[in-house]
């Protein structure tokens, strides 16, 4: 409940134990073993932000989160607890929620860019060493630097190839880019597709500042369906973290206020720093300890104040701690280090009260108007006056359906030109022109091909035109030589067999047959050579 400025949170036997607006955006933590109450008391505290006209972000590991959309009712639970805090006729109702989810199924989708999204928290999602990141940063630049957009992971995994094919062209530039980077890169990209993150990177991107809204006064409670997405924690954190980077980077400074601008609550919170950088967790705490002047408060809720690293820890002023289980000496150093995080309270030992609460009850302390530590309380939390569970699908999906038309725009899924259409189109490009290069190439080759085979066949043709002359040649002169001796032979005959020719007719006749052997020869030669 909400009233000047204080959130009614929960009673202890002094009275109400309020939360004062002022300092809200101060953080805070609630913690506790499973079972003890945490996912309601989140409920209440989320309830009255709204009340007051504070919007809120949730993830709802479970599902019961989503009953704050509903109207409350009265039951024998409540009614003890009316009579406890000396409530009358509590009037009942849900709060304007709005459903979220990354995978789209459960709620609207919620997206991001791989350039929104950054090389430092890629690098932990996808589980990478210091040099894999480093690879990773390279790959920005160059996109950077060429302009290219990276959208999805389509983009992102399209110039890791394009940078792969071209090592040697970047290496001068921007510094060694080894090969098994590159390949543990690719990996982890194919592992997160199949896990489902690549629902996560595309268009259009979700404007964080959406989350910031009212709804008849009303603050607007964003519930994230996080039931599967809390299966595959890398992805789950990394989201979470994007968010609150996405909020300290641009949110305006706007001092202490009188209420926050936003809530933010981070359920399973000891999945945001397991197996996180030390880089990464110091740039949390700077977050952290920063984003309070941007209006935003975050919360976390764990089971133990352990699972969050000391220089976060300290800055959480608001707790709320619910029942822890001492059963191992690892239990009771937990349970001692819990108990000294608050304010000590003279007429309890704390330490032994963590482990004696009932459900519903914890210690409480929040900070009171000077920003101290109140003295710690022991406390029942007050009950929720929206519905106390998950809601049907048939609920979930008229809620979806009743957002504003700019929400509604987060359906529309589209993929615009960016690093992938840019990059194969440049390959397709240079493909074609290769192609009709090598066309041309073979084109020239079979033009020189065809007149080697010309001049060939030309110097073929002349030689044997040469070769058949010289036959004929020889063959006509046989044939010449063969007919002159074939008519001298005539005439010695005749000159032998005594011819009553005189020596004119014989001299007459040589002289013919002279000239009948050299006529025809010279004949053929003519012929032959004209």
């Amino acid at each position: 409940m909400y009233t000047n400025q204080n959130l009614y949170i929960a009673h202890c036997a002094d009275g109400p134990i309020n939360l004062i607006g002022k300092m809200a955006n101060r953080h805070g933590l609630i913690a506790g073993a499973t079972g003890t109450g945490k996912t309601v008391s989140l409920q209440v505290v989320a309830e009255t932000f709204s009340q007051a006209g504070v919007p809120c972000f949730a993830a709802d590991m479970k599902g019961d989160l989503s009953g704050i959309s509903q109207t409350g009712n009265m039951s024998g639970f409540i009614e003890k607890r009316c009579a406890e805090f000396n409530i009358e006729n509590p009037t009942f109702h849900g709060c304007p929620t709005r459903f979220y989810d990354v995978y789209g199924e459960q709620g609207i989708p919620m997206r991001t860019t791989i350039s929104a999204m950054g090389p430092q928290l890629l690098g932990r999602l996808f589980e990478l060493n210091e040099t894999q990141t480093g690879v990773l940063n390279i790959i920005f630049k160059i996109a950077d630097d060429n302009e290219l957009l990276l959208i999805d992971l389509k983009d992102l995994r399209t110039i890791i190839d394009f940078v792969g094919q071209n090592t040697s062209k970047f290496t001068t530039t921007y510094g060694n880019i080894s090969t098994a980077s590159l390949g543990a890169i690719s990996r982890a990209i194919l592992a997160i597709e199949s896990e489902g993150g690549d629902k996560f990177f595309g268009e259009p991107a979700f404007d964080i500042e959406d989350l910031i809204d009212t709804d008849k006064g009303l603050g607007v409670v964003n519930v994230l369906a996080a039931d599967k997405l809390m299966m595959h924690p890398k992805l789950y954190s990394t989201f979470l973290l994007w968010m609150m980077t996405e909020l300290y980077s641009r949110l305006p400074e706007v001092g202490d206020m009188e209420l926050p601008k936003l809530v933010f609550f981070f359920d399973e919170a000891h999945m945001l720093f397991e197996g996180t950088s030390k880089a990464l967790v110091e740039k949390m705490e700077q977050i952290i300890r920063l984003i309070r002047s941007k209006g935003v408060g975050i919360y976390f809720i764990t089971q133990s104040p352990s699972d969050i690293p000391d220089d976060i820890l300290g800055q959480l002023g608001n707790r709320i701690q619910h029942a822890l289980r001492a059963f191992t000496p690892k239990d009771q150093k937990a349970v001692k280090a819990a108990a000294q995080t608050f304010r000590a309270n003279p007429a309890f030992d704390t330490t032994e009260a963590i482990t004696n609460l009932g459900t519903g009850e914890a210690l409480v302390s929040f900070l009171d108007q000077s920003g101290s530590p109140s003295i710690v309380q022991k406390a029942k939390i007050l009950f929720p006056l929206s519905q106390i569970g998950a809601v049907t699908p048939e609920q979930r999906a008229q809620i979806r359906a009743a957002v504003p038309s700019r929400i509604k725009e987060y359906e529309n899924y589209f993929d615009r030109e960016s690093a992938y259409e840019v990059i194969v189109a440049a390959q397709e490009e240079a493909a074609r022109e290769a192609e009709k290069q090598r066309e041309l190439e073979e084109k020239e080759k079979e033009k020189a091909r065809l007149e080697k085979e010309k001049a060939k066949k030309e110097k073929e043709k002349a030689k044997s035109s040469s070769n058949f002359k010289r036959t004929i040649f020889g063959t006509l002169i046989t044939t010449a030589g063969t007919a002159m001796a074939r008519n001298i032979g005539k005439s010695v005959a005749k000159s032998i067999t005594g011819s009553s020719s005189t020596k004119k007719s014989t001299s007459s006749t040589k002289k013919k047959s002279s000239s009948s052997g050299g006529g025809l020869l010279g004949s053929i030669l003519k012929n032959i050579f004209k």
